[in-house]
């Protein structure tokens, strides 16, 4: 049975500043299940806009990558086998004579490539395609089979090709054809079995090389225009490989292997131009290679055409910060609550929390609709009103709502802040914090914890 003393223990202990923060922080740690309720609703929309970028990149035309030209002549080689004769007993030497292919890259390749964007919608959906149109020329020497003791007779100088490796073949607008040694020719697909091969093929038909290649250098260009989204890369098979790239996309992401020169690339609000200069001894393969056609993927290069952060990023980074607002708005509320003596119920608390993370479905929300900036404006000023309305009736003045206002204005502020700086954001939030941590120690300094007075 409890006594008297006992019963007012813990009615002091109720009513200390203690069991207060107690009962918010506990309540913070419940609004943490809805607002991870919205977490995953942004996380749903953002899969979506995947599916739906997948889907329009499909029909549009997905990311190109290709090399080429590329030289394949055939030759022939010989097998020896023997065998015992079963009724001489004798060893037979039989020599059989087999078809090969040797691939040899040009000497020089220059390209030049200009690349228009456009971003597409769907619904509220968007992604960024483009059209490419590109040049190249270049130069052949004489093939050399010497390093492989293959003699000029068993060379298939008339049965040659040209070959070009590539992706999304389905987007290629324009008929392809190649002026090599000023005989035309014209590519076709080449249907390709090989399930791990993830590049396509434009094969000429055959051409005879010891009537178009002369002892200097053999001279080459094609064009070839591309419908893509997303990336745009090449391979430097040259050996000395120059591409120059002009585009009216603000924000490109140079990737791959190699980058542009920094003396002459120029990046502004109405594009970019870029240039590559990669010579041989730059990658680890050598201008030919015999019996197959090695993956080159790797040494590719060239940009990626997205969204830097796109809208479902910007409201993912915002709702990581939620716990943080909740918590310092509960926070002040406590702090104006013990220094005044205004009484402030649980309930009350709950429905400013409540209101709080209606700040992120009211952000995703409108920004489907419009800029995560008109977006943002439009969420934090409603939540901001509401927030200060309701505080008006609970502390029944003005003096502290006016000050809960401008605290939740700088704030949000802040954490927008936050949200578009990339380099930065680190550093100005671990000194935003420490400003709002000092703030909360000093206001705090004479608050009397055990029985609320201050």
């Amino acid at each position: 049975m409890e006594t008297p003393e006992n019963q007012n223990v813990i009615s002091n202990f109720i009513k200390s500043n203690t069991a207060k923060m107690i009962m918010v922080g506990m309540l913070t740690l419940v609004l943490l299940i809805p607002l991870e309720f919205v977490k995953n609703l942004i996380a749903e929309r953002s899969q979506r806009q995947e599916e739906v970028i997948t889907e329009i990149n499909d029909k549009w035309g997905g990311n190109v990558f290709l090399y080429g030209p590329i030289l394949k002549v055939p030759y022939t080689y010989y097998e020896e086998t023997l065998s015992i004769n079963e009724k001489t007993k004798e060893t037979v030497k039989q020599r059989k004579a087999y078809t090969n292919y040797a691939y040899f890259f040009p000497e020089e390749l220059k390209a030049k490539s200009n690349v228009t964007t456009k971003v597409l919608n769907r619904n509220n959906y968007e992604s960024v395609v483009f059209s490419s149109k590109m040049k190249f020329e270049g130069n052949y020497i004489h093939p050399d089979f010497s390093s492989k003791n293959i003699v000029n007779e068993d060379i298939q100088w008339n049965k040659a090709t040209i070959l070009i490796q590539t992706t999304n073949l389905k987007s290629i607008k324009d008929e392809v054809k190649i002026n090599f040694g000023n005989t035309n020719l014209t590519f076709e697909p080449v249907y390709n079995s090989n399930s791990k091969v993830t590049t396509e093929a434009l094969e000429t038909g055959y051409i005879d090389l010891g009537k178009i290649l002369n002892q200097g250098k053999t001279a080459f260009h094609f064009d070839i225009s591309y419908n893509g989204s997303q990336q745009l890369k090449m391979v430097p098979i040259g050996k000395t490989t120059q591409l120059s790239m002009e585009s009216n996309w603000a924000s490109p992401s140079f990737t791959g292997n190699f980058l542009p020169d920094d003396k002459t690339k120029q990046i502004s609000a109405n594009g970019f131009v870029a240039n590559w200069k990669i010579l041989h001894i730059n990658r680890s393969f050598s201008q030919q290679t015999f019996n197959n056609l090695p993956d080159l993927s790797q040494y590719a290069f060239g940009v990626d055409f997205v969204i830097p952060v796109n809208q479902y990023q910007q409201n993912e980074r915002a709702s990581k910060y939620g716990f943080l607002v909740i918590g310092l708005t509960f926070l002040i509320f406590f702090l104006i609550q013990s220094i005044s003596k205004i009484k402030i119920h649980i309930f009350q608390y709950t429905m400013i929390g409540l209101s709080l993370i209606m700040f992120y479905t009211l952000l995703i929300s409108i920004t489907e609709h419009s800029s995560f900036m008109k977006a943002y404006i439009i969420a934090g000023i409603s939540v901001i009103t509401l927030i200060t309305l309701y505080s008006i009736s609970i502390l029944k003045n003005r003096k502290f709502p006016l000050f809960i206002a401008a605290s939740l204005g700088s704030l949000y502020t802040f954490l927008y802040v936050i949200i578009q700086l990339e380099n930065y954001a680190l550093l100005v939030g671990s000194i935003g914090l420490f400003a709002i941590l000092a703030a909360v120690m000093y206001f705090s300094r004479k608050i009397d914890w055990s029985n609320g007075n201050s």
